[in-house]
């Protein structure tokens, strides 16, 4: 693009490549715009809430992801559009920053952008409706502040916690056993969390998966577990108050760095060089005997000769475990990772009480626990299931539920779920509209109704009346001046939310409020679209 003057000396842009581009000025991209964010939020809608639909996702390598998460959703969609690529960018931070709410964030920002439509239509500036929109957002998180509530929890007591990761849960498909994977969830961040900082890594937290058994027998390992087994069959399955020596070198002898030839000419050359090899083993294997070890974790492979030795010295080893997973063992066991062999010692050798292998069903496939180690900080967290699609949307949903666990770690406070917060937010908003004089009271009107979008698609997906069902429990709010009343999703017969133990972390639901506005203001503020051409 550049810039020339006339004779007149009147300013004009000149494109290059002109006729290969098209461009959209003023109301025009602005509608164009919030048409291509409207149509992402459109497809997250019917997946909000307990009784959200899932969707289905094919990748270009044929490859089934079956989910209702938000950003997995978004993630997976092959977007074209700069906007719409906005939206999947609004829920991915959602993703990283909260871990929960990322449907609902997507939904917020989608009925801002329909209601700043309207607003547009009535000939009012979109700087305007964004300002009135960023009042409106204020306005909003100090309303779920003042709402929100504080619990206590500590180690022994932690049903508050469990309350909440259930709330995540029951939108999953695996709301069948929401009790047991909120309790697991919440019992891994409470093993690994610093409750003196108030933080938690989760880092510490490693979920594994296998196909097979039931979503009922996925359980907590206060330990490793590696997807390996002992290098040899005869190896001891079972050892018990273990001394690991973990190692990044490999078992075999040294290799020169320069490209080398050996030239064996005769018989006794040959065995002196065999000799010679079991030696090296001989004096690596006695190493490890030495320091005291009962067992060796390798990084990398070893010959059969070095298992035969290794089986014959009765030391068993696992051999081609991960760098991540050496790592987190070195936690767990409070070992050193060591990567010579002349600098083993007994100090550096991780303890577990127990390691043992675990075959399951009637397949060869084996996995090695190792459990009550020296430092319980690393833990993981063993999920069974009938396919491998129903093992990645339990791992999405146990990530989500351990996110909310640590954020109500962060933050103990609480706000009501179901929609209740959003309507009392609404309600407020509505309030506060008439002390603003200027066009913004428009733009905060609208913020308000567009608030009322989240419980409306809760009750739309849960199959019944939305305006009905919305207006009756507003008014239940505005008339009792209580903001616990949500839309009844499980028909259980109640709309007060405490009774129904639904609850959200107050920051997740600031964040989405924040996030959303900031997003639908960024797209408002633009005028001027040049695209290349279809054509």
């Amino acid at each position: 693009m550049a810039l020339a003057f006339d004779e007149f000396g009147r300013p004009f842009i000149i494109l290059r490549e002109q006729d290969q581009k098209t461009r959209l000025r003023g109301i025009d991209a602005q509608k164009a715009n919030i048409a291509a964010g409207k149509a992402v939020a459109r497809i997250l809608r019917s997946s909000l809430g307990p009784k959200g639909m899932d969707k289905m996702l094919q990748g270009p390598d044929g490859d089934v992801t079956i989910t209702n998460d938000g950003a997995t959703i978004l993630e997976q969609m092959d977007v074209d559009n700069q906007i719409a690529k906005l939206m999947v960018e609004l829920s991915r931070s959602q993703d990283y920053e909260i871990g929960d709410g990322t449907t609902g964030v997507v939904v917020m920002a989608g009925a801002l952008l329909e209601q700043a439509e309207r607003q547009l239509d009535r000939g009012i500036h979109p700087i305007r409706v964004a300002e009135g929109y960023e009042m409106a957002s204020r306005v909003a998180v100090e309303h779920l502040e003042r709402i929100s509530q504080k619990f206590e929890f500590d180690v022994n007591n932690f049903e508050p916690l469990v309350q909440t990761c259930m709330t995540t849960l029951s939108s999953k498909i695996v709301n069948r056993c929401k009790r047991s994977l909120a309790e697991i969830a919440v019992k891994a961040v409470l093993a690994v969390a610093d409750l003196e900082r108030r933080d938690v890594n989760l880092d510490l937290i490693k979920i594994e998966g296998k196909v097979g058994g039931n979503l009922e027998d996925t359980e907590l390992i206060y330990g490793i577990l590696v997807d390996k087994d002992m290098s040899h069959p005869q190896m001891p399955k079972q050892i018990e108050d273990a001394h690991i020596a973990i190692l990044t070198c490999p078992f075999e002898p040294p290799k020169p760095k320069t490209k080398h030839k050996v030239d064996i000419d005769t018989v006794e050359k040959f065995e002196t060089l065999r000799k010679q090899e079991q030696q090296y083993f001989d004096e690596m294997v006695q190493k490890c005997k030495d320091v005291g070890a009962t067992l060796v974790i390798c990084q990398w492979g070893f010959d059969d000769e070095a298992n035969h030795l290794l089986m014959h010295r009765n030391l068993p080893a696992v051999r081609w475990v991960g760098g991540v997973e050496l790592e987190l063992i070195a936690i767990a066991t409070g070992g050193r990772i060591v990567p010579r062999f002349q600098e083993l010692t007994p100090e550096k050798l991780g303890k577990a009480g127990m390691v043992r292998e675990k075959s399951f069903g009637t397949t060869k496939e084996r996995m090695l626990y190792i459990e009550h180690c020296a430092n319980s900080k690393a833990v993981t967290i063993f999920i069974r299931g009938g396919n491998k699609m129903m093992i990645d949307e339990t791992k999405r949903s146990i990530h989500d539920a351990l996110c909310v666990a640590r954020n109500l770690i962060r933050n103990k406070s609480i706000v009501y779920g179901g929609g209740a917060a959003e309507i009392a937010c609404s309600l407020a908003v509505d309030a506060a509209a008439d002390k603003y004089p200027g066009v913004e009271q428009y733009a905060i009107r609208a913020f308000a109704e567009a608030l009322d979008s989240v419980p409306m698609a809760l009750a739309e997906n849960s199959g019944l009346q939305p305006i009905e069902t919305l207006s009756a429990v507003k008014s239940q709010q505005l008339k009792e001046n209580i903001p616990f009343y949500g839309i009844d999703c499980n028909d259980v017969g109640t709309n007060d939310m405490r009774e129904q133990n639904v609850f959200e972390t107050l920051i997740g639901k600031q964040q989405q409020i924040l996030l959303a506005t900031q997003v639908v203001k960024m797209i408002l503020k633009i005028d001027d679209v040049i695209s290349n051409s279809e054509y």
